[in-house]
């Protein structure tokens, strides 16, 4: 039957479709932070007017993510990924032009409302289009698009600012979207069943590799709060919260801490830079494959092997917490490379989860609540690092308190979470058939 399954290969390329656009959501985010000397230089803003500028997208990015998940649950990953695309990308183009601290705010707070979206949609397309033994893969993939567009995003888009001008670069990076969405308009369907091109072996390779069959319309996604009863559900926020305190730090102040505790020179420092998210892409795609193939031969259990990947990467992620005590600029960043692997090799098996345990058309849902309660870590994170920096003049103390956050993850994610299997609520499942009986 695999054999047949291949002669269709369409939900790689829905794959694909699902890496560009976190490529794309990554890119888009980045733009600013290039162009802010710029911008300030031009529209007269100084450092208070631009950091909350900067912040004002993490604000509608984290309140939005639970929303975002209900309506692709809803209305269909279709339209909730192909709207929050273009919202996004308009919202890009619209930034170039921008004529003062208001404009910017107001769009940078819409960038966030559509980049939302991302993730949960993203989470819910996993579950539909793609077996369960398939699920850690595609979850790996897609993520890594995160990865690849934090380490291209920047030297691309200042050359694309010198090449041309700020604003122009603004318009150019919104327009990629644009013909994103073209795309996703034309080779995305709902389910499997309803794509033109699938094979039925296709079809048949996916359905059957399902213990939940996603797409039933009849069945309405679980209001979020009411997930709130499952302790798998908290496990999943906690740890996600811990793993993304840590990854934040790659992407606000590893080049200050390169620059200024590491001595690098400024241009030795991008490149190095990169590194981490660089080694991280290619190691979560790898663990994702990995993870899926120890399931599917039964090595271990779906339960053994998520909780098993889970403890590998953060334990890899607990070399943060050593990389200020070698005098080796080369260790330094040998560590550095380990600890942000470590850190995709649990998200691979983070961003499967949702697919492993959401109840029947829920599973963006669940993505959005994860994602939510992860990027509280990401907002914190810079904030307390800042702070542990001022107070004791290295980054010393606050890389070490980023490694007992990590230890704190990996006991949650090895003792609060319980057993990953798919939520059922029978009284959920009650009001859907009642409803769908009264229509």
């Amino acid at each position: 039957m695999n054999n047949f399954a291949e002669k269709s290969r369409i939900r790689w390329w829905i794959a694909g479709l699902m890496w560009l656009a976190i490529a794309i959501n990554y890119i888009d985010r980045t733009v600013l932070s290039a162009a802010a000397p710029h911008l300030i230089d031009e529209l007269k803003l100084d450092p208070e007017m631009m950091g909350f500028i900067m912040a004002a997208f993490f604000w509608s990015y984290s309140l939005l993510q639970i929303p975002a998940g209900w309506f692709a649950d809803r209305f269909g990953q279709k339209k909730g990924l192909g709207f929050a695309v273009a919202w996004w990308s308009i919202a890009t183009s619209m930034m170039g032009l921008a004529t003062g601290f208001k404009s910017l705010l107001a769009l940078r707070l819409a960038l966030g409302v559509g980049e939302a979206a991302a993730y949960p949609s993203n989470a819910g397309i996993a579950a539909r289009w793609f077996p369960d033994r398939e699920r850690a893969t595609v979850s790996g993939l897609f993520d890594s698009a995160s990865k690849f567009g934090g380490a291209v995003a920047m030297p691309l888009i200042v050359w694309m600012i010198y090449q041309f001008d700020w604003r122009m670069t603004f318009l150019i990076i919104g327009g990629v979207g644009v013909f994103w969405v073209i795309a996703w308009y034309f080779i995305y369907t709902e389910n499997p069943e309803d794509h033109k091109k699938i094979s039925t072996s296709e079809i048949k390779h996916i359905r059957e590799g399902q213990k939940q069959k996603h797409g039933d319309k009849s069945v309405l996604p679980m209001r979020w709060y009411k997930l709130l009863r499952y302790r798998n559900i908290w496990a999943m926020c906690i740890g996600f919260f811990t793993i993304n305190y840590t990854s934040y730090f790659f992407i606000t102040w590893l080049p200050t801490y390169l620059v200024k505790d590491k001595g690098m020179d400024f241009i030795k420092m991008g490149m190095v830079a990169a590194l981490p998210l660089l080694c991280g892409m290619v190691i979560e795609v790898f663990a994702g494959w990995a993870s899926d193939r120890m399931v599917h031969k039964r090595i271990l259990s779906l339960t053994a092997t998520r909780k098993l990947f889970l403890t590998i990467g953060l334990l890899m992620a607990l070399c943060i917490g050593f990389a200020p005590f070698t005098d080796s600029v080369f260790m330094t960043v040998f560590l550095l490379c380990v600890a942000k692997s470590g850190t995709t090799v649990a998200a691979s098996q983070v961003w499967a989860l949702p697919g492993d345990v959401a109840p029947k058309n829920s599973v963006s849902i669940v993505a959005g609540l994860q994602n939510t309660v992860s990027n509280m870590g990401g907002a914190v994170g810079p904030i307390i690092t800042g702070a542990i920096v001022a107070a004791t003049g290295s980054f010393t103390w606050a890389l070490v308190f980023s490694a007992a956050l990590v230890v704190l993850g990996i006991l949650n994610y090895l003792f609060l979470m319980g057993k990953v299997e798919p939520i059922i609520d029978r009284e959920h499942e009650a009001l859907c058939m009642k409803e769908a009986q009264q229509h």
